[in-house]
């Protein structure tokens, strides 16, 4: 009977996610939100039939290759890393100019003022011109950092004609990562006496297969050198967690936050561990921001973060309730002010978080790194669904169950692409975050925010 119930399960899973893959356009939010309903209980289901660890990680890849071909079907972003990968084969940086600085919609060739369009060949404007019109961002600069411009000129070099097998390349990278995380999942929680079979618990969950696998996205690198760093440090290897830290940095931005979480558990005295973990750090992000360097460079990163923090906003929570006190109050829109005094609360928060920590261990971690990132997507201005997929990896450590929860109610906010103007609906934005705050306050009171999960030692 369970192995039935199993087996069935396990095959309608991959039904949902072959139709959410191949049938389903952005556009159909009520089939999206079915299919993936759908495979989110599915998921429920399969846990609690106590899948065996080594069927739950054959299933778990199972399901991600059957995205393998699959153009991502809910995300527009691979178009700007295809740009992005297609420039930097041909020696221009992807940070020095804006598409519509190179290319126009109705511009055979463009030569900017430094003669970088000379380094085009026209094949490759040819390749440029049929990107162009379907980039979401033509006139911002890339915001993407060194590692995934390196996955993304590795993947334009190797498949320099063909936007689908472009789309392979890059998939075959985030597998890569992700059969790393399920290997570091598992030593890490048997290393700190957790069940091993918790792991499945991020390898199935349908927004991590959907957004990582499926959209590109490249938190799964994060994830992955995140938990390596942890490895690290549970072995003594200071120097080499550094590293793994810098190239989780230099994938993402976000994952500076973990460090004053840090300063407490690698001891101000001795130095030693704090030296080495610092010149770990900042040696390999030297490296791989090097050849990218320039004031240009820092001058256009400065300028992505300051729009980011002061112009975007998408599927938020209490700036929401901010910003509709602000325009009732000034008769305008505050993020120019409530963007970087959120981002401030969050810096507050996490020093406030990591002095009252008590008895900080690498075993609890995880659980800190967890209320940590909840704080700064409860804050943040634009909160998109694959953001929170590092709260998943988090929550394997944890007792708390928000983090789930959230991961099954983020997909409301696809509602938002049903037209092309991206109208949110905010009465599903309400519906999520009201869900999501009920269980995180049943965590709270029930003692599961205030410790991570026991060992089983």
């Amino acid at each position: 009977m369970k192995t039935a119930l199993q087996v069935s399960t396990i095959l309608g899973s991959a039904g949902a996610y072959a139709a959410l893959a191949y049938a389903t356009p952005r556009t159909s939010f009520g089939l999206l939100l079915g299919l993936f309903g759908l495979a989110f209980g599915l998921y429920v289901v399969l846990l609690k039939t106590g899948l065996s660890l080594r069927l739950g990680l054959g299933v778990a890849l199972l399901l991600r290759l059957l995205w393998l071909p699959a153009l991502p079907a809910f995300s527009d972003d691979y178009h700007r890393f295809r740009w992005d990968g297609l420039l930097l084969t041909h020696g221009i940086n992807p940070y020095q100019y804006r598409p519509a600085e190179l290319l126009t919609p109705d511009s055979a060739a463009a030569t900017p003022p430094s003669g970088a369009g000379r380094k085009l060949s026209a094949a490759t404007r040819a390749q440029l011109r049929a990107e162009y019109p379907a980039l979401n961002s033509p006139h911002y600069y890339s915001v993407y950092p060194p590692v995934c411009q390196l996955v993304f000129g590795a993947a334009a070099g190797l498949f320099p004609d063909s936007a689908r097998g472009f789309v392979v390349g890059l998939r075959l990278a985030i597998l890569l990562a992700e059969a790393a995380t399920a290997g570091l999942l598992v030593l890490l929680l048997r290393r700190f006496g957790q069940p091993a079979h918790r792991a499945l618990w991020y390898l199935l969950n349908p927004l991590v297969v959907l957004e990582l696998t499926g959209n590109l996205h490249f938190e799964a690198l994060v994830v992955s050198f995140l938990l390596l760093m942890l490895w690290l440090l549970t072995r003594g290897r200071t120097l080499a967690a550094g590293g793994a830290l810098a190239l989780a940095v230099a994938t993402k931005l976000l994952p500076l936050l973990v460090l004053p979480l840090l300063l407490r558990r690698l001891q101000l005295w001795p130095l030693g561990p704090l030296v080495r973990f610092g010149l770990g750090l900042a040696g390999v992000l030297l490296l791989l921001f090097g050849p990218f360097l320039s004031l240009e460079l820092l001058r256009n990163i400065g300028r992505s973060l300051d729009l980011y923090f002061r112009t975007f906003e998408f599927n938020a929570s209490f700036y929401y309730l901010l910003r509709a006190a602000g325009q009732w109050y000034t008769g305008y829109n505050q993020i120019a002010r409530l963007g970087p005094a959120l981002a401030l609360t969050v810096a507050l928060g996490a020093s406030i978080l990591a002095l009252t920590e008590r008895r900080p261990t690498w075993a609890t971690l995880p659980h800190a790194l967890l209320l940590l990132l909840t704080l700064y997507f409860l804050l943040a201005t634009t909160v998109h669904p694959w953001y929170l997929t590092p709260l998943v990896a988090l929550s394997v450590f944890s007792q708390a169950r928000y983090a789930l929860v959230w991961s099954g109610m983020a997909v409301l906010s696809y509602a938002a692409y049903q037209t092309s103007a991206y109208t949110e609906n905010l009465m599903l934005v309400a519906l999520e975050y009201g869900v999501v705050l009920v269980v995180l306050a049943l965590d709270a009171r029930q003692g599961r925010l205030s410790a991570p999960l026991q060992s089983q030692a």
